[in-house]
C-alpha cells in the first residue's frame, strides 16, 4: 500500500469477455480515477473473472481462448490489472457471490490481507466492477438468487460505472435490495461515452469489418490466429 489511513481495495469484473473490449479496460480506469477523487479507498489491483464454458451464452468461446485475450489485454495496457482463471477452470457455471467469496479467501485469509509501509497486515475491501446495464439485469432477471445480491451488496458491495440508456440511480432508489445497500453500491459516471460490445465486435468480425481501435492489437491478432467468431 501507498497510503495506510486508506482502505485496501480490490476489483473484480465478471463476464463472458467473449473478446473482452477496451471498453472493459476503461471501465477499471474510471473506476481507479473515481477512488482516487472521491473516496477513502486504494486500489491495489483489478481482476477479470471470465465465466466458465458452462454459462451457455450465445457467442461464448471456449474458456482459454476468453482468459488468453484477456491475459493478451492486460499485458498490453495495464500494469494494475489480471486476469484470475479460477471461474473459468470450473466445470460448472459459478455464481458471482461464490466468485467474490473466493477472491476474498485467497486475499484475506490465504494470504492474510496487504501488508502496510508499518509491517502490518490489512483486511482488502473486495468490490464487484460492472457497467450499469449488468446492474439492471441482477435485479430483473430471475437467474439472480435473492440471498446471492444480499450477499454481494452487503457483504462487498458494488461498483457501477455509467452505461448510455441506463437511469441506474431510479433504479436503486426503487429495489428493495439495492436501496438496502445503497451506501455500499458507488456510481462513477462515464463522461466521455464508449458503446463498444463484445455483441458488435463479434457482428463486427462475421461481417469482415475491422476491429482496428476497439480492441487491443494482441487480442485481435489472437483472434485472428485462431480463427474465432467466423461464424
Amino acid at each position: 500500500m501507498q497510503d495506510d489511513t486508506k482502505i485496501p481495495l480490490v476489483l473484480v469484473s465478471c463476464g463472458s469477455f467473449s473478446p473482452i473490449t477496451y471498453l472493459h479496460l476503461r471501465m477499471f480506469e474510471i473506476a481507479l480515477d473515481f477512488v482516487r477523487e472521491e473516496t477513502d479507498m486504494e486500489v491495489l489491483g483489478g481482476y477479470y473473472s471470465p465465466v466458465a464454458d458452462g454459462y451457455k451464452k450465445v457467442g461464448l468461446i471456449a474458456s482459454h481462448h476468453r482468459v488468453r485475450m484477456c491475459e493478451l489485454a492486460c499485458k498490453k495496457t495495464s500494469t494494475w490489472l489480471m486476469v484470475d482463471p479460477w471461474e473459468a477452470l470450473q466445470e460448472q457455471h459459478t455464481r458471482t457471490a461464490v466468485v467474490l467469496d473466493h477472491f476474498n479467501y485467497e486475499i484475506n485469509e490465504v494470504r492474510g490481507g496487504v501488508l502496510t509501509k508499518k509491517g502490518e497486515k490489512k483486511q482488502v475491501k473486495i468490490m464487484l466492477l460492472v457497467g450499469s446495464d449488468m446492474l439492471q439485469s441482477m435485479v430483473t432477471l430471475s437467474v439472480w438468487k435473492e440471498e446471492d445480491l444480499h450477499h454481494i451488496f452487503g457483504h462487498y458491495g458494488c461498483f457501477v460505472i455509467e452505461r448510455m440508456g441506463f437511469d441506474i440511480s431510479n433504479e436503486i432508489s426503487t429495489h428493495a435490495i439495492l436501496s438496502m445497500y445503497k451506501n455500499n453500491i458507488i456510481l462513477a459516471k462515464q463522461w466521455i461515452y464508449n458503446d463498444i460490445s463484445s455483441t458488435k465486435i463479434r457482428f463486427c468480425i462475421q461481417n469482415g469489418l475491422s476491429t482496428k481501435y476497439l480492441l487491443p492489437d494482441p487480442v485481435i491478432e489472437y483472434i485472428c490466429k485462431n480463427k474465432l467468431y467466423l461464424t
